[in-house]
């Protein structure tokens, strides 16, 4: 802060020196004579700019080997070596990045995190075929309920065993792991490799399912939280109409208004003239922040608002346009993505998995073979595109825990004042990124060899 000091009389120089003459007309004027502290806001701005070169080139390094890394089983994938220049630079590292020199770290990460998934969200969105959900119903509500709901009451069975934590919090542990993380497997589906190796139906499936159910495990977590007695003293009765009536109808109904209205006002727009191109590459995006920040002011549901916001534009949208819109909305996924994972390799809590010793292994190996895999394959029947064995492998495998896990887990934490959400969903995340890391490109090349064409869905 500057001391501010009344002097009148000659008004100093930036220099420092007072220049001179005399003021006109005698009036007196108020100096800001800089105080020995001036250098502290410098500093701070060198250390963002450092920060923005560093998660700048990450990004650009990153971008330029993409393809060339997901094509070549031996390399690591993007979001691992994102995550590593994370654990470099943060204090494990050499110290160049410390969340705690921008304000709290759970809040930094919880809004990184929020918007990251909004904008993966509604990639996922505009991806799909206008008609996806509606053909899809079936296989979508069966992935979405049952799925997950086993998927967490896993989680939260192997949290409990592994972990010595209550049956409460081993249910909130669930909840947050229960979501698999559109980043992740968007990486897994994208690319030259992917499209040429894994049949379309399966693509659509993974991605459908993540952007769909990193709003619906709200549920999971707020459900996890009044049991564990954070949501005020509301009975079930009143917490059911609150979440469920209101917090996720809410969601539902606020994103497919202003997804199909966008979608309409651009396409009457377009067919008059009266819309630039450079308009269209902005909707998207546009889109994507307004709902997101009418859904925290509002108190609902903003990433389940958002995925529905993304679909309601896509139906209602000009196709061309918005092909468009979706292509701005990548990059901005990208540009979002691998910064998140930078962000989470600075944030890792080594003394406190240390601490976890084995148990902490047997966590993350029971969480990764046992969440989803099982009942993927006994309710296999139920999703249309699992025509064969290898497919429901492969699906059941890559339900990967992402930026959604640690988006929820900061929710946790803020509402508990507990790190053992964020402790575990971390290193969850951490063998999450690291087991389906190393196996994307193996696995996808070996499905590839499959000879999968099937065109009948």
């Amino acid at each position: 802060m500057a001391d501010v000091s009344g002097v009148t009389g000659k008004v100093p120089s930036p220099s420092g020196r007072a220049p001179t003459g005399s003021l006109a007309h005698g009036v007196p004027v108020v100096v800001l004579t800089p105080s020995a502290s001036y250098p502290e806001p410098r500093s701070e701005m060198t250390d963002f700019s450092l920060l923005l070169a560093l998660l700048g080139g990450t990004v650009l390094l990153l971008s330029l080997g993409a393809e060339i890394l997901r094509s070549r089983g031996y390399l690591p994938s993007e979001l691992m070596i994102a995550t590593a220049i994370g654990v470099v630079l943060g204090p494990a590292g050499i110290d160049a990045v410390r969340l705690t020199d921008w304000g709290a770290p759970m809040v930094l990460v919880e809004e990184i995190a929020r918007l990251t998934v909004a904008i993966a969200v509604t990639s996922i969105a505009l991806q799909l075929p206008r008609d996806y959900v509606r053909e899809r119903a079936r296989a979508l509500l069966v992935v979405l309920g049952p799925v997950m709901a086993v998927t967490w009451l896993v989680s939260s069975a192997v949290a409990y065993l592994t972990v010595p934590v209550s049956v409460a919090t081993a249910l909130l542990v669930g909840a947050v792991l229960t979501p698999t993380d559109p980043v992740i497997a968007t990486s897994i589906t994208q690319g030259k490799t992917a499209t040429e190796n894994i049949p379309v139906r399966l693509r659509y499936l993974l991605t459908a399912e993540a952007g769909a159910n990193d709003g619906a495990a709200y549920v999971f977590v707020f459900f996890a939280l009044f049991v564990l007695g954070h949501t005020g003293d509301a009975t079930l009765g009143e917490w059911a109409t609150t979440t469920v009536g209101l917090e996720l109808v809410g969601a539902v109904l606020l994103g497919l208004t202003l997804g199909i209205a966008v979608g309409r006002a651009e396409r009457f727009l377009s067919a008059s003239g009266d819309l630039d191109e450079t308009s269209v590459f902005t909707l998207a995006i546009a889109l994507t922040f307004t709902v997101v920040g009418l859904g925290s002011v509002l108190g609902i549901d903003g990433v389940l608002a958002v995925f529905v916001a993304g679909l309601g534009y896509n139906l209602a949208a000009r196709a061309e346009d918005e092909s468009r819109a979706q292509s701005v909305e990548e990059v901005f996924n990208r540009l979002f993505t691998l910064p998140i994972f930078v962000v989470f390799g600075a944030a890792i809590p080594w003394d406190a998995w240390a601490a976890l010793g084995w148990r902490g292994i047997a966590f993350v190996a029971g969480v990764l073979l046992l969440r989803r895999l099982p009942v993927v394959f006994a309710l296999r029947r139920g999703i249309e595109p699992l025509d064969r064995p290898e497919a429901t492998l492969f699906v059941g495998w890559f339900g990967p825990i992402g930026v959604t896990a640690l988006f929820y887990a900061a929710i946790a934490v803020r509402e508990t004042g507990s790190e053992t959400p964020w402790t575990l969903a971390t290193l969850a995340v951490a063998g999450s990124i690291l087991a389906h890391g190393v196996t994307a490109s193996p696995a996808t090349h070996w499905y590839g060899r499959l000879d999968d064409d099937a065109k009948w869905w």
